[in-house]
């Protein structure tokens, strides 16, 4: 899913731009929330007219979520997804509006939301909000399944102790490509020449030079795999020893799988931290909201029992006033009518009855509903923040493995990730250059 956010004024000619019916062939405004107002345009003037106490001349921050072309993604996965950009961005419980446009049969959202912190009388900073959507973006086409555009998958090759927690997820998945590595190994060679260069250049990328075990040039990966530089550069073995040297200087591959292991430990450390963080934050934030769900909840509940018990009683005062009193009423009795008027009061008191009970009903049973919303992107956010801490814990143990020299899942999982990601063939056998391990994408 693509997503294109800015910083903006002029609500007025945003609220239009949004509405605009002649420009789409279905619009629809599915949510309005944290506004007095009930429409787009009054909603809007009311941030204007708040942003004005502050100094914010962009009190707006508004966002297109545009799926894949061919796919159908329902309601819940654009709203999951407003969520996660709240709190990535740091916007939530502002007010905010959701609306849905349709067009030569794709469907798409627009998000704005206000700026302005009314507690702090101040607009809330956005930075490098841009690069968090990207991320964001990726992280949501892997989770979907959903095919890639050429431009979310630049900033791949890079050393995987610079990355985010988002990345670190996307890397996990993804495995590399055979012809990928190639690329890089001989793009960092033909901009090196000499041995600090080239081991440089192959660092940035996640590569780490190390000492082959038949004395020979190998780049070990953030996995703990191995590469043979020759046969990965296709540069004969004699000239990779002509310009890098000799490696006897270079630790061996198991040195330097300890080194690793050190360094990705305290990075999977950190994303450990602040996965259970957001886990907690996020669990307080769905606490709130089932509160407030709850509270609006009861606030309905009494209203509609207020509105049925006037009701009633209304309903009742008119039935008794059928009934006539004093000689009237006994010349009913005598006639019979008396008997007939009550026992059309009967009927009436007990259709009114079931009428009140189908009401209320009906109103818990979209409370239900709305409940059950609720608690099913509850599970689902949380169910995937416990995996993912659960996975970060196992990667910090296979990292210990690995630098103990003991059994480790991370080469298993590299393959299999690269096997799933890259239809490619197995590289042919190198028979007559030193190299380390092979792994076998």
């Amino acid at each position: 899913m693509i997503l294109k956010g800015s910083q903006r004024s002029g609500g007025r000619q945003l609220a239009s731009h949004l509405l605009q019916a002649d420009q789409n062939e279905h619009v629809e405004v599915h949510e309005l929330r944290g506004f007095l107002s009930d429409d787009l345009h009054s909603a809007f003037n009311e941030v204007h007219a708040i942003s004005k106490g502050t100094r914010a001349k962009q009190p707006f921050f508004s966002l297109s979520l545009s799926p894949p072309p061919n796919e159908r993604v329902p309601i819940e996965v654009f709203e999951t997804t407003i969520e996660q950009i709240e709190l990535t961005l740091g916007l939530e419980d502002q007010p905010r509006a959701i609306v849905f446009h349709e067009k030569k049969g794709r469907r798409h959202a627009h998000v704005v939301w206000s700026r302005i912190d009314s507690d702090e009388m101040k607009a809330i900073n956005l930075p490098f909000f841009k690069m968090k959507l990207k991320d964001l973006s990726r992280e949501l086409y892997l989770e979907n399944k959903w095919q890639i555009p050429p431009g979310l998958v630049d900033r791949n090759d890079r050393n995987p102790l610079n990355f985010s927690r988002e990345e670190w997820q996307q890397a996990r998945r993804v495995g590399l490509n055979p012809k990928e590595i190639k690329r890089i190994f001989q793009e960092c060679w033909a901009i090196s020449d000499n041995h600090n260069a080239y081991a440089q250049a192959l660092l940035s990328k996640g590569f780490v030079l190390a000492r082959g075990d038949r004395r020979g040039f190998v780049a070990v990966d953030y996995r703990g795999e191995a590469y043979a530089i020759a046969r990965y550069t296709g540069i004969k073995a004699k000239d990779v020893r002509e310009r890098l040297g000799d490696p006897k200087a270079l630790p061996s591959i198991e040195e330097t799988k300890g080194r690793i292991s050190a360094q990705m430990s305290k990075k999977l450390q950190q994303y450990l931290s602040q996965a259970e963080a957001n886990k907690q934050k996020r669990s307080a934030s769905f606490e709130f909201k089932r509160q407030q769900l709850v509270e609006e909840q009861r606030n309905e509940r009494e209203s509609l029992e207020n509105i049925q018990k006037n009701r009633w009683e209304a309903e009742t005062k008119a039935r008794s006033q059928r009934l006539s009193k004093g000689l009237l009423g006994i010349w009913h009795r005598l006639t019979g009518k008396y008997e007939k008027i009550k026992g059309q009061n009967e009927v009436e008191a007990l259709a009114t009855f079931h009428r009140d009970r189908q009401e209320k009903d009906a109103m818990i049973f979209e409370h239900i509903q709305q409940r059950q919303q609720l608690n099913l992107r509850q599970r689902s956010t949380l169910r995937t923040q416990d995996q993912e801490i659960e996975l970060l814990r196992q990667d910090i143990q296979d990292y210990r493995n690995l630098g103990a020299n003991k059994s480790s899942t991370l080469k298993e999982e590299f393959r299999n990730a690269s096997d799933k990601a890259n239809k490619t063939q197995k590289p042919r056998k190198n028979k007559g250059r030193d190299r380390g391990y092979e792994p076998e994408i």
